[in-house]
């Protein structure tokens, strides 16, 4: 089957539309000339309402993980204490980072499949008083468990002087954070995702508290360091040469954005999609790895127990390319992940639900035929009754 055809739904990278394919496409032009100047100074503004911050959001050229590195290097000295909370790869990738720049580490490992209790963080920033900073991941794209940012950031702020930092890698485009209502401090992302670009950008949003912070820290760095792009973003430029064809882009998605209605009800699209997979997988007898109060509205993680997941990746990539990801770490061969942010549709969601159920036919699995396309339709049909689809 030829890859054009294939239907992508991996939690990121995510499909592009084609209206950024094209804006992509533009000829190029010089990073250091009046276009590209007049390119992110259109751009900045528009990126504050997606993180709901008050200044201005940094662009990376670089990965995710780039910006989580960023993260750290600029908010912290070494020999500082955090606390790291783990429940899943992403979470672990955090908790890898602050121990590589000799951080004094508190884990809070959680089962994964599971959001960490408040009370949990509590305890443990309690009994490390020196804590420096706090990192959460908000969505964990390995498990599909979105944690409970707003509460714990409110107790965090509330006994202790400690940052809080979030990695919205897979969340951020998908679903809303306040930075300024949660309390959050930094808030990062990446463009391959719920951002609807391929990949190459990192985002990193801050507080004011977060930049006096940056200010003050006395750790060496070069190209990651905050300093050097916040001195520079005011005058549209970028401290190193940026990714411009990905900027050609994230001026056509802020465009889609806002033609949506802004990301509150970019957000409400992804809760919807959320809610027609979870039904979709309850009809057909598919055991879900999250609660729904846990779940993320970007992926969905399915533990199934009468059939390998990786036979049905296999079966559903042959017959009709439809591109799921599967489990990392332990959970490698135990679950399969469906990615539904970006540029997906409740359209889409009805479309791999109902090759879901031909390929659960192929292996056997007993359900009744087009129960989950059923129960997705229904889904849908509640939320266009309420007045939200």
């Amino acid at each position: 089957m030829k890859r054009e055809w294939d239907l992508l739904h991996t939690p990121g990278p995510t499909p592009i539309p084609p209206s950024v394919e094209r804006a992509m496409n533009q000829p190029m032009i010089g990073h250091r000339g009046e276009k590209c100047k007049e390119l992110i100074q259109s751009i900045a503004p528009r990126l504050k309402p997606v993180f709901k911050a008050e200044r201005d959001v940094l662009i990376l050229t670089g990965s995710g993980t780039s910006a989580l590195e960023s993260a750290v290097v600029n908010t912290t000295n070494p020999g500082d204490e955090v606390v790291v909370v783990v429940a899943g790869s992403f979470g672990d990738r955090f908790a890898k980072i602050c121990e590589t720049y000799e951080l004094v580490v508190h884990r809070i490992d959680v089962e994964w499949g599971k959001a960490v209790d408040v009370a949990e963080v509590e305890d443990v920033l309690r009994a490390n008083g020196e804590t420096k900073a706090v990192f959460l991941t908000h969505s964990e794209t390995s498990t599909g468990v979105m944690h409970p940012i707003e509460a714990i950031a409110a107790r965090v702020n509330e006994i202790s002087e400690a940052l809080v930092i979030v990695d919205g890698v897979s969340s951020i485009g998908g679903a809303t954070l306040d930075m300024k209502r949660f309390g959050i401090d930094l808030l990062v992302t990446g463009s391959q995702k719920a951002m609807m670009l391929p990949p190459g950008l990192a985002f990193v949003a801050m507080s004011n508290r977060a930049w006096e912070r940056i200010q003050t820290t006395s750790r060496p760095r070069f190209y990651l360091d905050l300093r050097s792009y916040e001195g520079r973003i005011g005058d549209g430029q970028t401290p190193f040469t940026p990714a411009l064809s990905l900027l050609f882009g994230l001026e056509e998605v802020l465009t889609l954005i806002e033609e949506e209605g802004g990301i509150d009800s970019v957000a409400e699209r992804h809760q919807l999609m959320q809610k027609m997979t979870r039904e979709a997988c309850r009809a057909l007898q598919l055991p879900l790895l999250t609660s729904d109060e846990e779940a993320s509205t970007t992926v969905t993680s399915i533990h199934p127990q009468t059939f390998e997941a990786e036979q049905l990746r296999k079966l559903a990539r042959e017959e009709f390319g439809l591109i799921l990801a599967g489990g990392q770490k332990h959970l490698k061969g135990e679950i399969f992940r469906i990615g539904h942010m970006g540029y997906t549709r409740p359209a889409n969601v009805l479309q791999y639900i109902s090759i879901l159920e031909i390929i659960l036919k192929r292996l056997g699995h007993t359900f009744e035929p087009g129960a989950g396309t059923a129960a997705a339709q229904e889904a849908y049909l509640d939320a266009t009754r309420e007045g939200k689809a």
